[in-house]
């Protein structure tokens, strides 16, 4: 009885387990999805709004197009340096403080733009147009910052791999010499190493180049020596002769 108890108590857990993890990967899914739901929004947004800025900008004239304009101008170069510090940063990890630079500016970008969205719907032209050349000095500021932070950014990472490409071109000639040096070994060395081979393999007292060859046993026509004698042995009987 105990131990049935004990099989259902645990087939609860394994049950709760994977309701769990299941409850888990499903969260984490709508998750993953939403968030790529809100780029894909964020984006067609943007996509939208510039569009609609390049058509003020081209359209109209006065106060209208140059507020689109500085809009315009000022979101193309911010959305450049984001992208380029981001792509620079999988590289190049001391980029990061260059972000945090460009997080404190675009903090800045974002209220001029909020701004200029807000004139652009004002109906005092007189006044807003009084306001244009400050607004064009903020945004040329900014501006000038992220083209800066971008462009130091690019030259860093084509320098970066100048250096690499510079270094990896002198491994590859110093790899090719010694393809070539193996490549073409003399002859010479060759037939050292094959005479140091054989005398290697020659004993001692054998005559060299010969290698390891069986001492020559006796000759064929020299006398045998007498076998020796012991008091022991009765002396041989001579043969009888007829």
């Amino acid at each position: 009885m105990e131990a049935g108890a004990l099989v259902i108590i645990f087939a609860l857990l394994m049950l709760f387990a994977f309701l769990g993890l299941g409850a888990w990967a499903t969260t984490k899914a709508v998750g993953a999805a939403k968030r790529s739901v809100d780029r894909t929004i964020t984006q067609a947004r943007r996509t939208v709004e510039d569009t609609t800025l390049k058509a003020k900008s081209l359209g109209q004239i006065g106060v209208t197009a140059s507020l689109a304009q500085l809009r315009l101008d000022l979101r193309t170069s911010m959305r450049a340096t984001q992208q380029a510090l981001q792509d620079g940063v999988r590289s190049d990890p001391s980029l990061k403080e260059s972000i945090g630079l460009f997080e404190r500016l675009s903090a800045h970008g974002r209220e001029l733009d909020d701004e200029l969205r807000r004139l652009e719907q004002e109906p005092d032209r007189k006044r807003t147009a009084e306001m244009l050349p400050e607004l064009r000095e903020r945004a040329a500021k900014i501006k000038q910052s992220a083209d800066s932070l971008r462009w130091a950014a690019r030259e860093r990472a084509r320098r970066f791999s100048a250096d690499e490409l510079s270094s990896l071109s002198d491994q590859i000639e110093v790899e090719s010499g010694a393809l070539r040096d193996w490549s073409r070994a003399p002859a010479d060395d060759l037939a050292a190493a094959a005479a140091a081979w054989d005398a290697a393999q020659t004993p001692p007292g054998a005559a060299p180049g010969r290698g390891a060859q069986a001492e020559p046993g006796p000759a064929a026509l020299k006398p045998s020596a007498p076998a020796p004698s012991y008091p022991w042995q009765k002396t041989p009987r001579p043969e009888a002769t007829t």
